[in-house]
């Protein structure tokens, strides 16, 4: 493709849809067709989206930001969180994003979680689900120096949190009530970027993991930078991921 792409999420009517650079598209997989179904950011060439994920009425969050000049080097509050409606149309929930990353809801769906990585904090907003509007932001977790920066997230079936930390090597499960960390799972390599549950019940976390601005040196003592990590035995499952419904 001609552009990056940041996310996919699985499509009602059937196959996918995907944010490519700065665009919200459809992609037919066996006829390898990708289609534009909407820019944003049409004023700001050096954008990209991110982050993305449908939330349980179907319709598709994503946010942009600033192409890097090197890993969580950019040109600050250029990004903007944006939702597809399944009528296709676009909304901008708010701008000045710096990287606009990990999202999801809770169980109840009157809560939406959202990273902005380069604020070092997890946040909340009050959800209405028949609207998918967003308001009342807060802070609920401020990472500690050694976590280092939110990247993806998701959520488990019990309600609690689950932060990929970028640069801190980790994987932490939070409880949004209370603001406090349950849980930390250390991974061999610094760059992890982004989790979810799998496998036949969703009772497997897969973790992605970056190599980009890692030198020789540093790559020889992470060999497995880059790579996917499956993690086992957690005790907890995810919840299946709501397709985009237009």
């Amino acid at each position: 493709l001609d552009a990056p792409v940041s996310s996919i999420a699985l499509r009602k009517s059937g196959d996918y849809v995907i944010t490519l650079g700065t665009r919200f598209a459809a992609l037919k997989w066996k006829e390898q067709q990708v289609t534009t179904i909407t820019h944003v950011d049409t004023d700001k060439p050096n954008n990209r989206f991110n982050d993305g994920k449908v939330d349980p009425a179907g319709r598709y969050f994503a946010g942009t930001m600033a192409e890097e000049i090197r890993p969580a080097v950019l040109e600050r509050h250029q990004g903007s969180l944006y939702t597809l409606f399944s009528d296709l149309s676009v909304v901008k929930h708010f701008d000045q994003v710096d990287i606009s990353n990990g999202l999801d809801w809770s169980l109840d769906h009157k809560t939406f979680f959202y990273i902005d990585s380069l604020s070092y904090s997890v946040d909340a907003f009050d959800y209405d689900l028949q609207t998918g509007k967003i308001g009342n932001r807060r802070s609920i977790y401020r990472l500690e120096k050694e976590e280092s920066i939110p990247d993806g997230m998701c959520i488990d079936t019990e309600g609690k949190l689950w932060v990929a930390c970028y640069d801190g090597g980790r994987v932490i499960r939070l409880d949004p009530e209370t603001g406090k960390r349950l849980q930390t799972v250390k991974l061999p390599v610094d760059k992890t970027t982004s989790c979810c549950f799998g496998g036949k019940d969703y009772s497997e976390m897969y973790v992605t993991s970056a190599s980009d601005g890692m030198d020789e040196e540093w790559l020889s003592r992470q060999p497995q930078a880059g790579g996917v990590f499956k993690i086992t035995g957690l005790g907890v499952k995810g919840v299946p991921p709501y397709p985009f419904a237009g």
